[in-house]
């Protein structure tokens, strides 16, 4: 049985996660990273991209790892209903978010730069074009299918004389990027995989990082009664952290005018 007796000061190490999202908060709505700059780095860096831009998928994933923090500080602070599972979930979310802007961010030079936004946008397109074989969408008019908007990301790919683009992995983006900010590659792609486990319902991160606190006797067996372990939780709350600013200070020193 999966439970949790814990209260919003019990998991004070969350606050400082909490803060740093805290000047992207605005009256009903958050405040994104601002569109990159003319003359800019970023800028440069996108201009033969078109429409593929990668400042597009830095943006979007770095509000959506906002929106994954902010939801568990409502958790935590408005409901003070904490379950073994959601924070896991949530601030695994994050994590990915988080590294995937810092991912796009860094590379050698720009030609790694470019090949890691189109592949990011070709593997988007693999997903819509899953989508829509799903639900039997036909595209209509002047619109392009995710099939065919792969096909012409890989033309473009081609044309700017770029690497063949990989298909970005989770747990690969989330080590590069963790080494990028100074992190240990190692240890953040354990937190990922506890956190994972916790999103899937798995039983096996239960006991690395999962305290049993009590058991109910049943016909069958024991109900036990579990808590979050503090410091795994908090080993992930702090690499998040820690990739959430190193976003932040890459996007800002690339978005000025070279």
């Amino acid at each position: 049985m999966a439970t949790s007796t814990k209260r919003p000061g019990d998991v004070a190490y969350l606050l400082p996660l909490f803060d740093a999202v805290t000047p992207y908060r605005a009256e009903g709505h958050f405040r994104q990273l601002p569109e990159p700059a003319p003359r800019s780095s970023l800028a440069t860096d996108d201009s033969p991209l078109k429409h593929y831009a990668g400042n597009h998928l830095i943006r979007t994933s770095f509000a959506a790892g906002l929106f994954h923090v902010d939801a568990l500080r409502r958790l935590v602070t408005d409901s003070g209903q904490i379950d073994p599972s959601s924070p896991w979930t949530l601030l695994r979310g994050a994590l990915e978010n988080f590294a995937t802007a810092v991912w796009l961010l860094s590379g050698k030079d720009r030609s790694e730069r470019r090949t890691r936004a189109l592949a990011l946008w070709d593997e988007d397109m693999r997903n819509r074009g899953q989508h829509e074989r799903d639900v039997q969408h036909v595209v209509t008019g002047q619109g392009k299918s995710g099939a065919e908007r792969r096909q012409e990301i890989e033309q473009l790919a081609t044309a700017l004389s770029l690497t063949p683009l990989p298909s970005p992995k989770a747990g690969a983006i989330i080590e590069a990027a963790a080494k990028e900010a100074g992190l240990n590659p190692v240890r953040v792609r354990a937190s990922w995989r506890v956190a994972s486990g916790f999103a899937h319902g798995r039983f096996w991160p239960n006991l690395r990082a999962a305290e049993a606190r009590g058991a109910i006797p049943t016909a069958d067996g024991y109900l036990v009664a579990m808590v979050i372990n503090d410091d795994e939780l908090e080993r992930l709350a702090k690499a998040c952290l820690k990739l959430l600013e190193h976003a932040e200070g890459r996007y800002a020193a690339r978005n000025s005018v070279i």
